[in-house]
């Protein structure tokens, strides 16, 4: 495949309102801090399918479902007890579905905006918030030939599921930020900004990483794949089972689409 192709094909998997079709895993490992100590680790491994369709030539429908398939959590025995167990499960799903604008309307502009969903499929109480969410969900940033500056925004509040557990209002902010480089290589910042805005003490709402990430798209006989490794640390985290470091890889497949055409008109 030419150099070309491969930088297209990277430049438009780095935006979240892509026009590709495309199946993530994402192995995220996190180190977390427990009464001051950093020798827990919490693995998680997230299916992230990515599905845009065109509406109409001026507007597409992005879909973003994601779950937990693979969720280890350590949390305490009980209580009364400082000793540490761990709960492995499918954790709940989250589902976006935003309305975005095509380059014909806004160029090299990338704009999404509508609701985002988490379902409680939790298999453990542990692994999983066990409530209804619904809140709002929004892309915004700008694609050139050689980097890419965004960001993508989720908030979620609670409005049902089990009453013996807590209500929730919680923000993930993912920065998009990376530099292409020949070859398909790319390169940029890593990490999501978490808010818990329900956290008891005001020093645990915020978790912010500073991370770096390196991404190559290859090819697998005639399918594109984009390989990444990243790398973050937080600079701020609750202090009880609050995240220190994550350890991130991540495999895109791109995929042909099943859905060709607008939907409505041509």
């Amino acid at each position: 495949m030419a150099e070309g192709s491969l930088h297209e094909l990277n430049r438009q998997l780095a935006s979240p309102i892509s026009s590709f079709w495309s199946i993530g895993f994402q192995q995220n490992n996190y180190l977390l801090e427990i009464d001051g100590k950093k020798n827990h680790w919490n693995s998680n491994l997230n299916f992230q399918p990515l599905i845009p369709v065109a509406l109409t030539n001026d507007w597409n429908l992005i879909t973003r479902p994601c779950v937990a398939l693979f969720n280890t959590v350590p949390h305490p025995r009980n209580d009364q007890s400082l000793d540490i167990e761990r709960t492995t499960g499918v954790g709940d799903t989250i589902l976006a579905e935003m309305i975005s604008p095509s380059p014909d309307l806004v160029g090299n502009w990338m704009f999404g905006l509508g609701p985002t969903f988490i379902f409680p499929t939790a298999s453990s109480d542990h692994t999983g918030q066990g409530k209804w969410q619904v809140g709002p969900a929004a892309v915004a940033g700008y694609l050139s030939h050689k980097w890419v500056l965004g960001a993508f925004v989720q908030n979620w509040t609670s409005f049902g599921g089990s009453g013996n557990r807590t209500e929730t209002n919680h923000m993930n902010l993912q920065p998009i930020v990376a530099y292409f480089l020949p070859d398909g290589w790319s390169i940029g910042f890593s990490g999501n900004i978490l808010a818990n805005w329900k956290a008891d003490r005001a020093g645990d709402t915020w978790t912010v990483p500073v991370g770096l990430g390196v991404g190559k798209v290859i090819k697998l006989g005639r399918m594109p794949v984009k390989l990444g490794l990243a790398v973050q640390y937080m600079v701020h985290h609750p202090d009880s089972f609050g995240q220190a470091w994550n350890i991130q890889l991540t495999v895109v497949p791109v995929l042909p689409k099943l859905i060709k055409g607008n939907l409505f008109g041509r």
